[in-house]
């Protein structure tokens, strides 16, 4: 008696043909490399001046509030107190803080609420543009070219392109002795 293949044998015979054949032709899965780490910032502009902040410093941005209570006996860069979603928020200003110019609010202006050192506030800016990324390799040591009223919050500097992006730190800025005394 002659062995011939059955009919289920010669099916298995054809798909590991099939499969040796496929697996002769198949490329090699890319190497995994690993990302490149990033630090992201927040794009903000105050006084026509574009800046950047370390996000975790920013703990929210909001509209700028459409009600705010006036509180009297402060500088003229405190805006007042808001009432987000039951908690009171301080809004300064942050553009008549630094340059002693008032901001009007506009569509694009926003508040980037911090919380540094147990200071709540938050900050009226000109505008937010977005978030970016910026590779650590792009980190720049020195002074920005800003006025002195800004860079001594500046902490360093990112390259991008043929763009310089200040870091303005929300830590440096709630630790100044003069933003804390808000008292007129």
């Amino acid at each position: 008696m002659s062995s011939t293949p059955s009919g289920g044998e010669s099916l298995f015979a054809a798909l590991r043909d099939i499969e040796q054949r496929c697996l002769g032709h198949a490329a090699a899965l890319p190497q995994q490399r690993k990302a490149e780490e990033t630090w992201e910032g927040v794009l903000f502009s105050v006084g026509g001046r574009m800046m950047t902040a370390p996000l975790e410093e920013v703990k929210e941005i909001l509209n700028y509030p459409s009600v705010m209570t006036n509180v009297p006996g402060t500088r003229n860069w405190v805006r007042g107190v808001a009432n987000i979603r039951g908690t009171l928020l301080p809004i300064v200003d942050l553009q008549a803080f630094l340059i002693g110019r008032t901001t009007v609010p506009g569509r694009r202006s926003r508040v980037l609420v911090i919380n540094s050192e147990g200071l709540h506030s938050g900050l009226l800016v000109d505008q937010m543009v977005g978030i970016r990324h910026f590779r650590p390799s792009d980190k720049i040591e020195g002074k920005s070219g800003l006025p002195d009223t800004f860079e001594r919050f500046v902490a360093f500097n990112y390259k991008h392109g043929n763009e310089t992006w200040p870091v303005f730190s929300m830590r440096l800025l709630a630790e100044d002795p003069e933003f804390q005394f808000a008292a007129a």
